[in-house]
Order: structure tokens, then sequence, then C-alpha cells
């Protein structure tokens, strides 16, 4: 089981934070993991993932080991209680979130509505 850091509002799994550390071990401009979440997507909003040079002023911050993840207000407010997490499996290898505020998803994953 892999440990994680918790906020209280968004859990990030050690997963998640070495492969973060790996890509942006390979950036030179980049610093950190953007979460967000936007209106559309096949259920109603889904999750972006951007690499982001510098956290805006009211941005969440959650940092371990070289690894940094920004998360905006807005998003956050969706995200609450959420654990991002990496997978690698047979299926494949991406983030993944598990959302508790979700009430319904779609099957690829990066979709869902409230």
């Amino acid at each position: 089981m892999s440990q994680t850091i918790e906020t209280g509002a968004v859990v990030v799994s050690d997963a998640a934070f070495r492969r973060i550390a790996a890509i942006l071990a390979k950036e030179n401009e980049k610093s950190a993991l953007r979460i967000s979440v936007e209106g559309g997507g096949c259920s109603g909003f889904s999750y972006k993932y951007d690499l982001a040079e510098e956290a805006e002023g009211d941005d969440l911050v959650l940092e371990r080991d070289g690894a940094r993840v920004f998360i905006d207000p807005v998003s956050l407010a969706y995200l609450e209680g959420s654990v991002v997490d990496f997978v690698d499996d047979l299926m494949g290898r991406s983030f993944q979130i598990r959302n508790p505020n979700a009430v319904a998803s779609c099957g690829c994953g990066t979709s869902f509505s409230i």
C-alpha cells in the first residue's frame, strides 16, 4: 500500500508523486503538475492535467521529494476529498482521481458529474 500526503482536501499517493517527479526531471522550464476541473466531457466535468512553471497566488500547493502539484481554488471545490493516484497496470499507465463527490463518471475516467 502506498503512502499519501493528506491535506484534508486532496490526497496524493506516493505513486503519483513519484511519476510527477519523473516527468518534471525531464522538463527544464516546468516545476509542477497542475490539476484542474473544467466544464465539458461526456459526464459534465473533466479533469485536466498540465505542466506549470509557477503557482498562482491562491493555488493549493502539494509538494514531496521534488514533485509539486498545483490546484486552483475553483477546481479544489470539485476535488474536495479526492485521491490522486498514478496507476500502471495491464490497462495502461495514467493518473486517476477517485472523487467521492462524483455521482457518475465515464468509462475513460477523465469525465464526471456531481
